[in-house]
């Protein structure tokens, strides 16, 4: 059964491959992205896809779900993923993040209201719980009164509670915690910190670490949160459609792997000799991170299949064989 999608942010990283996966599974894509930090070639494999749309517009643009509506009658799950995505560019740019973040996704909320869309799944962020000690994360620690490290933070937190509060549309709002794999550009300034150490494994120079390297994060592959949309919004191919129930929901894997010990496995499977590097810790980053996912897990199935050793080996094979590593 075809879904009609609207899906931004579909240039980006996790956007470009969940739209590949809703085209294999039959359905239309309506893709949205004004390229701030998406890239065009992230959609080569599908940008000719009879089944695919795509409008270069912002999704904080007044009328936009109205008018691509109009254009594209029918869509009835919204897909959110555009967002301003840096914690260092959100402590610098407040504002800008705060109305990208939180006030575009509150008027896209009322938008895909009024146009009749039966779910809206939001991505929301492992930064939403801040500096809290209590490990696993689950979904209710996050509160009013949870002290956040940067305004990216407290604006996934705000969309994340009206997104998970809407009953109609169904809102479900997805706590991702550090996604990563094939397509995440390694030369941006706001990639994840595996892409930048598969660059520097690569060329065979020194991986450097912000703080001391025993940080821990929770690091889920990109197909596994794909594998995540698609079960939140009922659309995963193999049942009628029926998202979960609305609410926020934990996406990771629960397994809490160190900076140091992710960059020593990339040393590792890339032969790199060089002796680590340390530099001083960047503002607004989180020190422990790890989640509890029984959730969605209960709700959908759903569960995490990739391990970190074979997520860092595909992802590596792509960047060795993409041309994207600098020279």
């Amino acid at each position: 059964m075809e879904v009609r999608c609207l899906l931004t942010g579909v240039a980006g990283f996790v956007g470009s491959h969940l739209a590949e996966r809703l085209l294999a599974l039959g359905h239309r894509v309506i893709g949205v992205d004004n390229f701030a930090t998406g890239r065009q070639s992230n959609m080569d494999s599908f940008w000719s896809h009879p089944n695919f749309s795509f409008h270069q517009r912002s999704v904080a643009e007044p009328g936009l779900i109205e008018e691509l509506s109009h254009l594209h009658p029918g869509m009835r799950v919204v897909f959110h993923l555009a967002a301003v995505v840096s914690v260092p560019y959100s402590v610098s740019h407040p504002e800008e993040t705060m109305a990208v973040n939180h006030l575009a996704t509150l008027q896209l909320l009322s938008d895909a209201r009024r146009q009749g869309f039966g779910v809206f799944v939001f991505a929301g962020s492992a930064a939403e719980y801040g500096t809290d000690s209590r490990l696993p994360l689950r979904e209710d620690y996050a509160g009013a009164d949870t002290y956040r490290l940067s305004p990216y933070g407290e604006s996934k937190y705000l969309a994340s509670c009206e997104v998970g509060s809407s009953q109609a549309p169904c809102g479900i709002a997805l706590r991702f915690f550090n996604i990563y794999g094939p397509r995440q550009d390694p030369s941006s300034p706001y990639s994840g910190v595996i892409s930048r150490f598969a660059e520097m494994g690569c060329r065979q120079e020194p991986l450097t670490i912000f703080g001391d390297g025993q940080q821990t994060r929770d690091f889920i592959y990109v197909s596994d949160a794909v594998d995540a949309y698609l079960h939140a919004a009922g659309i995963d191919g193999k049942n009628s459609p029926n998202p979960v129930p609305a609410g926020i929901y934990n996406v990771a894997t629960s397994v809490p792997t160190s900076i140091q010990e992710l960059a020593n496995l990339i040393r590792e499977f890339t032969g790199n000799r060089q002796e680590l590097t340390f530099s001083p810790e960047r503002p607004g980053d989180i020190r422990h991170s790890v989640a509890d996912i029984e959730r969605l897990h209960l709700e959908s199935g759903w569960t995490p299949r990739i391990s970190l050793r074979d997520g860092l080996r595909q992802t590596l094979t792509w960047v060795q064989s993409s041309g994207t590593i600098r020279s």
